[in-house]
């Protein structure tokens, strides 16, 4: 027997590619496949030794949790070892699920009955939450044995083990995967030849010869016969050592079907398989691998497994990575229970309408195309169309066979960006939508983050770098900078020489520092620069300006130094640099002689991997650049834009900005508009005076990859402009958006309904970071990252209309100035769910749920589930009250509605961690599951009339005690409770 077939691993699964072509069987394949007997095993019930422990610290682990303790500290002793049995000696593999987030790759090796196979290169990560999967070929004996992975003195460690994949051999299996054809007896040309020098393949060898010296003529071609003429797909098996993600040209019986990008394996003896969809004849076919002169090839085919058209099969119990009823929808698609055989909680039903759509963010480990499973049900025996959209652009139309009732799976894949993407399903004009779904599995794709947004970057805290300045803080006392910093602690260069340091861990050529330097005595700031370096090497002068930070006075505050009370410290700048920096590099941030400013406070740096600048698509959009716009010029582009809009939209088409500055001075209307950037780093819209922004007047609208840059330095709430503002229609849609320096990020108003809002950076606004305002219907604002705000950083305000069954989810809100991370005033059935709060300064708390500002009164149920809240309430000057983590507030009108309030963690409370208040009755509450860990005064405080019922609520650490109650509130305990 041969080894099983090394792949990618399949995030958020726990089945090796053997198991998942068995399950796949004929919609992939045609007929099941013989397969290799597989059985995963959770490393936390395997034996641990040498100081390997389970652990649960990071996420995205399966069952109940990983191994740790691979550190330093136990090197030469650390092991986890599995038990294997199988039913024939003979070949097998072993595939262990890891995550590595040193920024290096790592070594452990490999032990089978005893006897050390070999050492193992275990890539890194993304970071601890991002597991990988990696497959080493071992020969097993029949019956028992032990598979054990060891860090050994020539390791080097420090990885996690989650679980391990054991293909065995069964006495039954071929060399080759069945159905399988292999690449050394394709037909070779063009240079192309079989091999054997590198290991790992099946059969008798691989084809190589796809070398720059064989550019424009290598290729192998397979003779495939199909029963039927229709859609398939083909599995090619590849080697792919080059570091790079590489292309060849995929044909079908001697017609071009696409380029296709193969992604980089760990080395040149370890393979993967990628999949393409393609159409069959009936009869024979040709299928073919070519190194054209558009290619830049360079890699190795080890065999080719086709599937041709048989129809839909069902491959329950793979588990899918995006279940549908954590979809987002919008125009028709709702949650269902009653039908059975569904994975998860939910499917949606209702896709016939055109416009009804499930987005599923993605997260992509690196730009490629990757293989999706669409998991869906049809009512009969006629075919569904649904379209398929990648970050808004359309990718195909699936035709999904008809099932006639049952569960059924599909094969296609999608092109997706590095790190957070947008796939959807949509009924477009021409589908019919008959289809209930389940899920998507992208095959590779990386798990979200499990509470707060899924972000790009990796940040470092001044704090924790290495530094000969001086560090301020801890200090959350309102006026000061430290309270004002991430953490409450920030570095201050303020002398010629001082500087603080940091070890990137990952690769990056983009830079995020958010910094203080000090106002002028006009309040208009200053200019001035500070110095970075990579390795010792000055890297170049980095812009730095106090005109976006600094206010003073009372609210709304003002920039007169005069008024005293200064605040509003920290502003971020952006840099691309020309080289990028790998891992292991020292960057550094020194004040030099020429650096001028008096101090520079320095709070955190972000540091990614930039995209390059997108290219217009190919069909569908129109250039601003060929209808009068020209960027770079600072002229007044908004009249410009306006127009290229206005024709664009007569034209059908979108409009396409490439990268470039665009000065804008005001409104860019907006209504059924798809305006689309170069990228968040590469197009900007830059606004003057305090004015320029986004408006939207009805219609749908599609608004991604490009920044808002405004020109606001201080808050005027009747004169100054948002980023985005507007009436956005029906399923409009914002992503990939970075918004900075204007009065607030998005202000949405009615009659919006199914607003799709994501991938969004909002920072250093001067009032709201985003507020669903009066009547916004059934919006999400999800994976964004908000910092820095003037006023709230994430609100629902049901002014006059009620905001409705909307939902702030999986966001990163830290650092607004005044007022909340996340304030709920009034409305129904809206939803707080999954989010990373932190830092709140003044007036504040972390989740407001409240009846302030005379709202619409709530009704339905608002959900406040699954957040963390760090550090977070604060006080409130005008009132000299003290304000808690979590605060109930009945203001204007009673709280008589459902509030749930479930599965969320309070850690370190300034002050108490739930706070119920305060003239009005709070009624119909629900506190379940909520930890607070930590409080500066009491666990739960209680100042208000109405009822509660509270289970599995823990306190720990109220410095004033577990529970202050007041005001004639009844608590009704349930189980679980302790410490109040």
């Amino acid at each position: 027997m041969s080894p099983a077939p090394r792949t990618r691993s399949r995030a958020a699964a726990r089945f090796t590619y053997p198991v998942l072509l068995s399950l796949l069987g004929t919609v992939l394949y045609g007929t099941a496949a013989a397969q290799a007997a597989t059985t995963t095993l959770e490393a936390e019930s395997a034996r641990l030794s040498g100081g390997a422990a389970v652990s649960t610290e990071h996420g995205g682990y399966t069952g109940t949790g990983f191994v740790g303790g691979f550190t330093d500290a136990n090197k030469g002793s650390a092991s986890v070892s599995f038990g294997v049995t199988a039913e024939a000696a003979g070949s097998g593999s072993v595939s262990v699920r890891y995550a590595n987030g040193t920024g290096a790759t790592m070594t452990l090796s490999l032990y089978v009955n005893g006897a050390k196979v070999r050492q193992v290169s275990l890539p890194a990560t993304a970071d601890w939450d991002t597991w990988a999967t990696h497959q080493e070929p071992v020969t097993y004996a029949k019956g028992a044995n032990t598979v054990a992975w060891t860090f050994t003195t020539a390791d080097s460690g420090n990885v996690n083990i989650d679980n391990a994949t054991a293909a065995t051999s069964t006495g039954s299996e071929t060399p080759t995967p069945a159905g399988s054809l292999e690449a050394e007896s394709a037909q070779l040309s063009g240079g192309a030849v079989a091999a054997t020098d590198h290991s790992g393949y099946t059969g008798t060898g691989f084809a190589g010869g796809f070398t720059d010296g064989n550019k424009g003529s290598a290729s192998v071609s397979f003779a495939v016969n199909s029963a039927e003429s229709g859609s398939g797909s083909v599995s090619v098996r590849y080697a792919n050592g080059t570091g790079a993600t590489m292309t060849l040209s995929l044909y079908v019986n001697g017609a071009k079907v696409r380029q296709v990008s193969l992604p980089a394996t760990a080395d040149w003896n370890t393979w993967a398989t990628h999949q393409e969809p393609v159409t069959y004849a009936k009869g024979a076919n040709t299928i073919a691998w070519t190194f054209t002169t558009a290619d830049s090839g360079n890699v190795n085919i080890d065999s080719l497994t086709p599937a041709t058209p048989t129809g839909p099969t069902d491959p329950v119990p793979v588990t899918l990575t995006h279940q549908a009823e954590d979809a987002f929808v919008s125009g028709g698609p709702a949650k269902a229970t009653t039908a059975t055989g569904y994975e998860g909680s939910a499917y949606l039903s209702g896709f016939t309408a055109t416009g009804a759509r499930a987005v599923f963010a993605v997260n992509a480990p690196g730009a490629a195309t990757y293989p999706v499973t669409v998991r869906y049900r049809t009512p009969g025996a006629d075919a569904s169309t649904v379209t398929l959209l990648a970050n808004g652009t359309t990718v195909r139309r699936l035709t999904l066979p008809g099932t006639g009732g049952a569960w059924k799976s599909a094969a296609t894949d999608v092109p997706l960006r590095a790190a957070l993407n947008h796939v959807t399903l949509r009924t477009a004009a021409g589908d019919n939508g008959t289809l209930q779904l389940d899920g998507i599995g992208v095959t590779g794709s990386t798990a979200n983050s499990t509470r707060g947004a899924t972000l790009p970057y990796t940040t470092y805290e001044a704090e924790d770098g290495s530094t000969n300045a001086t560090t301020i803080g801890p200090d959350r006392t309102y006026l000061t900078v430290p309270s004002e910093a991430s953490g409450r602690k920030a570095v201050v260069l303020d002398a010629t020489g001082e500087y603080v340091q940091f070890t990137l861990t990952k690769p990056a050529d983009a830079l995020t520092l958010r910094y203080s330097v000090p106002d002028n005595a006009a309040g208009t700031g200053i200019d001035t620069t500070l110095s970075v370096y990579a390795n010792g090497t000055q890297l170049r002068d980095l812009p730095l300006s106090s005109k976006y930070s600094w206010v003073y006075g009372g609210y709304p505050y003002n920039n007169d130094p005069s008024q005293g009370s200064g605040h509003h410290f920290f502003d971020e700048t952006r840099t691309l640099l020309t080289a990028g920096l790998p891992a292991g590099t020292v960057l550094k941030f020194q004040k030099d002689a020429g650096d001028t400013a008096a101090s520079y406070t320095l709070d955190l740096v972000e540091a990614e991997t930039a995209p390059g600048a997108l290219t217009m698509p190919s069909t569908g959009f129109v250039s601003a650049t060929t209808l009068g716009v020209t960027p770079n010029d600072t002229t007044d582009d908004t009249a410009a834009l306006n127009s290229a809009l206005t024709t664009a939209t007569s034209q059908g088409k979108g409009l396409w900005l490439p990268a470039g500055t665009y000065d804008i001075s005001g409104h860019v209307d907006l209504t059924g508009t798809d305006l689309r950037g170069a990228g968040q780093w590469h197009t900007v819209l830059r606004g003057r005076n305090g004015k320029g922004g986004l408006f939207g007047r009805g219609g749908t609208s599609n608004v991604q990859d490009l920044m808002i840059a405004g020109d606001v330095s201080y808050r005027d709430d009747a004169n100054f402009d948002a980023a985005v503002e507007g009436d956005f229609g029906n399923g409009s849609t914002l992503t990939n958006l970075w918004i900075q320096h204007t009065k607030v990020g998005l202000w949405i108003d009615a009659p919006t309904t199914g607003l799709y809002a994501s991938g969004l950076r909002i920072r250093d606004t001067f009032a709201d970071g985003v507020n669903l305002h009066k009547g916004t219907k059934a919006t999400e604002v999800s994976h964004s990252s908000v910092r820095n705000t003037g006023d709230d950083g994430l609100a629902m305000f049901s002014e006059a209309q009620a905001v409705t069954d909307s939902v702030f989810r999986f966001n990163t809100v830290q650092l607004p100035m005044l007022a909340n991370t996340v304030g709920i005033y009034g409305g129904h059935g809206n939803r707080v769910e999954d989010n990373l709060l932190a830092d709140t300064v003044t007036g504040s708390s972390g989740i407001a749920i409240s009846s302030r500002f005379a709202p619409v009164p709530f009704s339905g149920t608002t959900s406040v589930q699954r957040n963390t809240l760090t550090r977070t309430g604060g006080y409130e000057p005008n009132w000299q009250s003290k304000l808690g983590a979590l605060w109930i507030y009945a203001d204007s009108s009673d709280i008589t509605a459902p509030v749930l309030v479930k599965d969320n963690e309070i850690l370190d409370s300034t002050y108490s961690g739930l706070l119920i208040s305060w003239q009005k009755n709070v009624g119909a509450l629900t506190v379940d599951g909520l930890k607070i860990d930590k409080a500066g005064s009491y666990g739960i405080e209680i100042n208000s009339a109405g009822a509660g019922t509270f289970s599995g609520v823990t306190v720990a650490g109220a410095a004033a005690g577990g529970l202050s109650s007041a005001g004639g509130f009844t608590v009704t305990r349930g189980t679980g409770n302790t410490g109040w």
